[in-house]
């Protein structure tokens, strides 16, 4: 229960599985007097906090005839406050150097910040002005709404979201949810900036509020701080919540043409909300439904799908599940959609085995502790468990599940998975000319404008935000290597008792890959899946949920476990990695398989764009433009597979990084009990790609009827790598020109000045041997010549002039900033540091660029930019309708 401002409370701990992040006395919770619910949970990973502030509306409260207000508002959150315009919150939002969005569900709109937890105040400020003093001016909407619509047009382009919303159209006609969040072009065509400002007043007020702080931070002092910044602002009654209470349709079947390389047959059921009494049993039955020992999944070592799983997709008072098996392109989806059928309808009638459901269960409490290995899941865990769940902490959720019982899964299953209240539908891959690459839905919202000058900052985020300290180097991890070369780095984490390993076996498949075996490499992949030579399939994932472990093996693997089973969990991984049973009998079907799927790929325009994109910029010939046929693949014999298994997998080829609640003597111990007896053959095999020489300017085009936007990429290789120190300048001359986005040249002049774009950016792309350079945009076919240009005129001006103090402050601000984030998740770490190791970096490269962006001047980018860059010979590849160049 939530104290009033001045007393705090401890989260219960309703088992001793929860972990302390999830709800010991570590968590501080309290209510202030105007209602605002504040919960902060310490979490030492980083130095790093984030804070999400959860308004509990959403679209299911837009009037009636405007679905889309919620989302609209949250757009407009970002065009200003009173003490804090536009202007001024897109420079703070770039000096933090973090990252900050927001999101709108049927029921929640959440904004997050990610920073150093030395700005909490800066982000609490931002958080409290927008809570009572948006902007909102009809000018800024008029502005904000191209963009909105713009978005809806993208997500309007993606099969799978056509899919969604029509799916969610029918389960819950009649209702709230009847629309989903995103919201309708004709909609936002009638809004005015007075209905977004009279939904806000309604809704955006404190007590209708739950903020969630997670990070590095002194819950005393930090609570002392919510109280001081948002204490001022006042209660305001809220109206009553409008009922959702869906009726089970009937039956329905649907079909959609999509760009994908394979067709899925789907079907959909109506399920439980989050905060409904079994959400729980739902939970578990979509575990069990998707596990890899179920009888849905059967139907692909079957031969009889290439994919089968369930997804369940809970809104706060409703939700459905999603059944889905995939089938190739040209392939029988009557046939996949009745075997499909088959075995739902099975499972309805004779259940689920017991072991199944009490193996989903020891998964989702073990999965709970994990949370405390990312500051903004846990930020995250915590907004879901209060505004979505309506629970009183994360925590709760172990009881829930402890509870559920087999027969409860059961009776819930035969009471959803009825056929009779099944919307079905057949996703059919068409050939050519609708690619489904960067079309897709959803992603990073596009918020604010980038000032055309500098920013005087206001008073105070001023102290903290111009001022740029000195770097001080970060502590690195313990690095040996074993006795048969394979390299192992620990980075030792005690914020939770969990440990995490991720390796990778360093490999380039198109050196690798003997002529006419092209696609033996993907076979290889698929196939340890399959079992060991100890335990087959079945029996090796049984093994995995006794423990329980997350594991995957291949070229890249990786294990999540608890600390006491660290041991039991690499002893697996390292079974499926260095004995692998690759069945004949699995075989001959994973090689069908591949192929199909590779077919539907090959005709994809979303892969005809990337290859146009590589032989844009690499020579004739050159071993990066190889490609897996249907053909090449069926040529793979199991030999074959056995052969590149034993050539490509080898120690001294693999590095290891274990992060957690480990030392690093005792990671070394197991990891070589465990691989130290992996022998390497033979001479190593040569991996590095050839360097290329310098591309020149072309075009090229991959047509896409089906869109109404054109996808363009302008590239061209490099003459340097990674290794070569001006790389730094490079990147910090790319924060000013796109790698900035809000706040880059190439946003300011594509979107903001002109609206030829409605996002760009720009990127380095490295490796040991090679590097490229691309500038991607999205354009309405008569703007692509017009945005093409003006970046072209960009770059040129960062070859010809250095850039202003100003933007190189900032540029400044945001990478230096930005470097402790990289360390605020364990898996973030784990893969920076296999990111260097196949690069041939060293491991504090980033204290290296830190120095070298500190000490940066505008003439050093200028110089790097005029060596490395070349504006006239940027290729231009462009997907979808025909463009205007």
């Amino acid at each position: 229960m939530d104290m009033p401002s001045g007393q705090m409370s401890s989260g219960s701990m309703p088992s001793a599985l929860v972990p302390a992040a999830l709800s010991s006395a570590q968590v501080v919770r309290a209510t202030l007097p105007n209602g605002l619910r504040v919960v902060i949970v310490p979490d030492r990973l980083a130095p790093v906090v984030t804070t999400e502030i959860n308004y509990l509306v959403g679209s299911a409260e837009a009037p009636k005839g405007f679905p889309g207000t919620a989302h609209a508002l949250e757009h407009m959150m970002f065009r200003g406050s009173k003490g804090l315009d536009k202007d001024q919150l897109a420079s703070v939002g770039a000096r933090l150097g973090g990252s900050y969005n927001a999101d709108t569900t049927e029921d929640v709109t959440q904004y997050f910040y990610t920073a150093q937890s030395r700005d909490l105040p800066v982000l609490l400020k931002i958080e409290a002005l927008r809570m009572t003093g948006l902007t909102l001016s009809e000018a800024d909407w008029q502005k904000e709404r191209g963009a909105i619509e713009q978005e809806v047009s993208r997500d309007l382009s993606s099969p799978a979201y056509l899919y969604l919303e029509q799916l969610q159209a029918i389960l819950f006609a009649g209702t709230p949810y009847e629309h989903d969040a995103l919201g309708t072009r004709p909609s936002f065509e009638r809004t005015k900036a007075a209905d977004l400002r009279a939904f806000y007043r309604k809704w955006y007020a404190p007590n209708n509020a739950v903020l969630v702080i997670a990070g590095d931070v002194n819950p005393v002092s930090t609570l002392q701080l919510v109280e001081e910044t948002f204490g001022g602002i006042a209660r305001r009654p809220l109206p009553a919540r409008t009922p959702v209470t869906p009726v089970p349709p009937p039956a329905k079947t649907l079909s959609f043409a999509t760009d994908y390389p394979v067709g899925f047959a789907t079907l959909a059921f109506p399920m439980p909300g989050s905060s409904e009494h079994d959400f729980a049993v739902a939970d578990i039955l979509s575990d069990v439904l998707s596990s890899q020992r179920g009888a849905l999944y059967q139907l692909v070592p079957q031969g009889r799908a290439l994919f089968a799983g369930f997804e369940y997709a809970p809104k706060q008072l409703a939700g459905f599940g999603l059944a889905l098996a995939a089938f190739p392109k040209g392939g029988d989806a009557k046939r996949t959609m009745d075997d499909m059928r088959a075995v739902l309808e099975k499972i309805r009638h004779e259940g689920v085995p017991a072991d199944l459901v009490e193996a989903a269960k020891r998964r989702e409490i073990a999965q709970l502790q994990f949370a405390a290995n990312s500051v903004s899941g846990l930020a995250e865990l915590w907004s879901n468990a209060l505004a979505f769940q309506k629970l009183d902490s994360p925590g709760d959720m172990v009881a829930a599940y402890q509870a559920v019982t087999p027969e409860a899964v059961n009776a819930l299953a035969t009471k959803l998975l009825d056929p009779a209240h099944a919307v079905s539908a057949v996703l059919t891959p068409e050939s050519s000319g609708q690619p489904v690459a960067g079309k897709g839905f959803g992603g990073a919202e596009s918020f604010g404008a980038t000032p055309d000058k500098p920013v005087p900052l206001p008073e105070w985020a001023e102290k903290d935000l111009t001022r740029l300290d000195k770097p001080e180097p970060t502590a690195q991890p313990t690095v040996s290597t074993l006795p048969n070369g394979l390299r192992l780095i620990v980075w030792p984490s005690h914020v939770s008792h969990t440990i995490q390993l991720t390796g990778q076996v360093r490999q380039t498949p198109a050196l690798e890959e003997p002529q006419g075996q092209e696609g033996v490499s993907d076979v290889t992949e698929a196939l340890f899946a399959y079992g060991t030579t100890q335990h087959d399939r079945l029996a090796f994932q049984k093994a995995l949920d006794d423990i329980p472990a997350w594991e995957s093996a291949g070229s890249g693997f990786s294990l999540r476990v608890l600390k006491p089973d660290f041991e039991k969990g690499i002893a697996l991984l390292a079974e499926n990695e260095l004995h692998p049973a690759f069945p004949v009998s699995d075989f001959e079907i994973v090689r069908a398989q591949t192929a199909q799927a590779q077919a539907g790929e090959l005709a994809s325009p979303g892969h005809l764009f990337t290859q146009a994109i590589k032989v844009a910029i690499l020579p004739p010939k050159d071993p990066a433009l190889r490609e897996a046929t249907p053909q090449s693949i069926m040529h793979v014999t199991h030999d074959d597979v056995l052969h590149y298994y034993a050539h490509a997998w080898r120690p001294d080829l693999t590095t290891i990084v274990v992060t957690g609640d480990i030392t690093p003597e005792k990671a070394r111990a197991v990891v070589e009990q465990a691989f130290g007896g992996w022998k390497a053959e033979g001479p190593k095999p040569e991996l590095n790609l050839p360097a290329v020489p310098l591309s020149k300017a072309s075009r090229a085009h991959v047509p896409d009827k089906s869109s109404v936007q054109d996808e363009v990429v302008l590239a061209e290789t490099l003459g340097l790598t990674a290794a070569n120190p001006d790389h730094f300048m490079l990147q910090l001359g790319n924060e000013v020109l796109g790698g900035g986005l809000f706040s880059s040249r190439l946003y300011r002049d594509l979107r903001v000045k002109t609206g030829y774009v409605y996002s760009v950016g720009s990127d380095f792309e490295w490796g040991r041997t090679r590097g490229t350079y691309t500038v991607n945009y999205g354009a309405d076919p008569d703007k692509v010549g017009k945005a093409r240009a003006a970046v072209l005129h960009d770059v040129g001006a960062m070859v010809t002039a250095p850039p202003t103090d100003a933007e190189l402050s900032l540029a400044k601000a945001s990478l230096l900033r930005a470097i402790p984030l990289q360390r605020a998740s364990l898996d973030h770490i784990a893969a920076q540091y296999l990111h260097l190791a196949s690069l041939d970096l060293p491991l504090d490269n980033s204290d290296r660029a830190a120095q070298a962006y500190y000490g940066a001047t505008g003439a050093d980018i200028q110089a790097a930019f005029k060596q490395w860059i070349r504006p006239d010979d940027l290729a231009t590849i462009v997907k979808g309708p025909v463009p205007n160049w």
